[in-house]
């Protein structure tokens, strides 16, 4: 588990853009179960998550489409939320940073660890858009 005051400023960075924060099981399956488009975001504190992920979800969201619900979990910090996310998004392994999105609950959007890593944010964000752009 990574200290509170150590992850604090990765959270808000989605936070400030709109994400709420999941802690909870119950909460990530209501979420993710709900009506609309939820986009999930598996935080980390790698650099990847730094670099590329969270600005790039930054950035994709200043498309016209974009999901109705924006979530969040912590890889290493909430540890039972981030099962919860996870195991709604199988068949994909396990990975952080990841994201996913869902549209009334079924999964039809993933990236990966691997989609992310060494990509620019820009890049990032043009392939969520896209999935908006598809789904939302």
């Amino acid at each position: 588990m990574y200290p509170e005051e150590l992850v604090r400023p990765m959270r808000e960075e989605l936070n400030s853009v709109g994400f709420n924060q999941l802690t909870e099981v119950d909460e990530v399956e209501k979420a993710i179960k709900s009506d609309g488009t939820t986009l999930v975001v598996v935080n980390s504190v790698c650099g990847c998550a730094a670099a590329n992920a969270r600005p790039g979800v930054r950035i994709s969201l200043k498309n016209t489409k974009k999901p109705a619900n924006l979530v969040t979990v912590f890889a290493g910090v909430d540890k039972e939320a981030t099962e919860a996310a996870r195991s709604l998004m199988v068949p994909f392994p396990p990975s952080s940073p990841s994201m996913a999105l869902f549209k009334n609950g079924e999964l039809v959007h993933m990236l990966e660890r691997h989609h992310i890593e060494g990509r620019p944010a820009d890049m990032i964000a043009e392939n969520l858009v896209d999935a908006y752009n598809e789904f939302c």
